[in-house]
């Protein structure tokens, strides 16, 4: 089971077109909570923009998430204008082949985009698809993600040592 993504950054707004083109992606399946929003349940506009832009330069974009709230992701879905599916179960592949086959792409053309290791990122490695570990939006945390938090930590730090290691290679 790989553990790391492809890519670490501090938020979505990180993700740039020339990111996208250069690692020949066509979609981005995003989280939501904690990663477009926060405990607040409001998406900031620059998040909104950040959507809209990739979206006028055709990337396509699909909300996976695992909560029940369907207001709230339908909420956000709505203001980027986007689709969604909840109640997801990641890391299980189910959702992230269901949304590939809606769009019709391969999945190394589809990054996964989230803030939690052990459900976007295993989920999206299990698919073969790119995967983009994002830090959280707010530093609190539902319990059922916060006794993960520590081992994700180290996790991370790992994998930024292994990617710091790696760049003297090349």
């Amino acid at each position: 089971m790989n553990l790391y993504p492809k890519e670490l950054l501090n938020s979505v707004e990180e993700i740039t077109i020339e990111m996208i083109q250069k690692n020949k992606l066509k979609a981005l399946i995003l989280d939501v909570d904690n990663t477009l929003i926060g405990h607040n349940k409001n998406i900031s506009e620059e998040k909104v923009q950040w959507a809209k832009n990739l979206k006028g330069q055709g990337v396509k974009l699909y909300i996976l998430s695992n909560t029940n709230k369907r207001e709230k992701v339908q909420n956000i879905a709505k203001k980027l204008e986007i689709p969604y599916i909840i109640f997801a179960a990641k890391p299980l592949k189910k959702g992230f082949i269901r949304i590939q086959k809606e769009l019709n792409l391969k999945p190394e053309e589809i990054a996964v985009v989230g803030d939690q290791i052990f459900t976007d990122i295993v989920g999206g490695n299990r698919c073969n698809m790119f995967t983009i570990l994002v830090e959280p939006v707010d530093k609190q945390d539902l319990w059922v993600t916060a006794w993960k938090r520590p081992i994700e930590e180290k996790i991370k730090n790992k994998f930024k040592k292994t990617k710091e290691k790696n760049k003297d290679v090349f």
